[in-house]
């Protein structure tokens, strides 16, 4: 079975001759440290040492997929900001009249010829893309974290409005590519951090008024083209995992291991057999510390209570320096043996 037919089978629930890993997608940081000791130089190279199944391949992960004449970056206004508490472009914006006289993003200066390119060359891999479309984030950034959540209920026709000119920008982006790439793509990978280590960042209701319905809207366009549906959430989401079933999400990643109610065995409990889940194995404590047999050790643990619709992968894909490549490679190994 080729990696990528692996990976469809466990998204879409069909028998597959193992569980599926993802090795992530370590940190820029962390990458020489890899390189070294795997003895390879490109990330595409250390996918392959590692078997790796699945390649994440989103045009916003590359510089020249967004080329604004005045050097505008894509919702790049987060790197203007210094501290959570402080505000953003639209903090003081009032009015749907003023959301509209915004400088937003034009997708006529997209170009995904590097991202096409990408896919055409990757192998019979399990190609996940699309654009990321953080779109919870970008909206957040633009207000200012406390003016977003102070906005929702003072004016959430401004915080409304927002969010269709972000989302319907990603939603147009995505045809573009869609339309260019085809069958190149298996399923579309998008995400937002929803979540804490306790709950969500805001309530249900809020969640469902604002952010569900363009969920539901992304995963209906990626059908539509006849791509699976992978969400990218970290923290406690537990409390709307339901709600993203019912929206057409088909995967969930990446399973933050130590949020509330997001272990293994509760996940298994509440929503196993009606979505796959890709992710699972703790970055914030066993991989950091843990030696690699405690980790071949969980990786067994987790594939008995989730498999087998389940990738194997990092709780939290973008590996950091601190955790050491001798740990990859028990969680690589211990994957792939399943």
């Amino acid at each position: 079975m080729t990696p990528r037919d692996r990976i469809r089978n466990i998204i879409t629930r069909r028998p597959a001759d193992r569980c599926g890993f993802w090795l992530g997608n370590p940190h820029p940081d962390t990458l020489p440290i890899y390189h070294t000791y795997f003895g390879t130089t490109t990330l595409e190279e250390l996918h392959q040492t590692l078997r790796s199944d699945y390649r994440w391949i989103s045009p916003q992960l590359l510089e020249s997929t967004y080329r604004d004449p005045d050097g505008n970056g894509l919702f790049d206004c987060r790197k203007y900001k210094h501290s959570l508490g402080e505000a953003g472009p639209l903090a003081a914006y009032e009015s749907v009249r003023d959301v509209e006289r915004y400088s937003w993003p034009e997708v006529r200066y997209l170009h995904t010829g590097e991202c096409i390119s990408i896919l055409k060359t990757t192998g019979d891999f399990y190609r996940a893309s699309g654009y990321w479309a953080p779109f919870f984030h970008d909206v957040m950034d633009l207000f200012g974290v406390e003016e977003f959540m102070i906005k929702m209920h003072t004016t959430p026709a401004v915080v409304e409005a927002a969010l269709e000119r972000v989302c319907n920008f990603y939603l147009e982006a995505n045809v573009l590519l869609f339309r260019e790439a085809g069958d190149l793509i298996d399923g579309f990978f998008f995400g937002n951090d929803f979540g804490t280590q306790r709950e969500l960042m805001i309530g249900p209701g809020d969640f469902d008024r604002f952010i569900l319905p363009w969920i539901t809207r992304f995963a209906a366009q990626a059908r539509s083209y006849g791509y699976q549906v992978i969400l990218h959430s970290c923290g406690s989401v537990h409390r709307v995992v339901d709600r993203l079933i019912d929206a057409g999400i088909e995967c969930l990643h990446p399973l933050q291991a130590l949020a509330h109610n997001m272990e293994a065995a509760v996940l298994a409990r509440d929503f196993g057999g009606r979505i796959a889940f890709l992710g699972g194995i703790d970055t914030q404590n066993l991989l950091v510390y843990g030696s690699p047999q405690a980790i071949r050790d969980e990786v067994r643990r987790i594939s008995d209570i989730l498999g087998p619709n389940l990738i194997i992968s990092p709780s939290h894909e973008a590996l950091l320096p601190n955790v050491p490549p001798a740990n990859v490679a028990a969680m690589a190994e211990a994957a792939t043996a399943l």
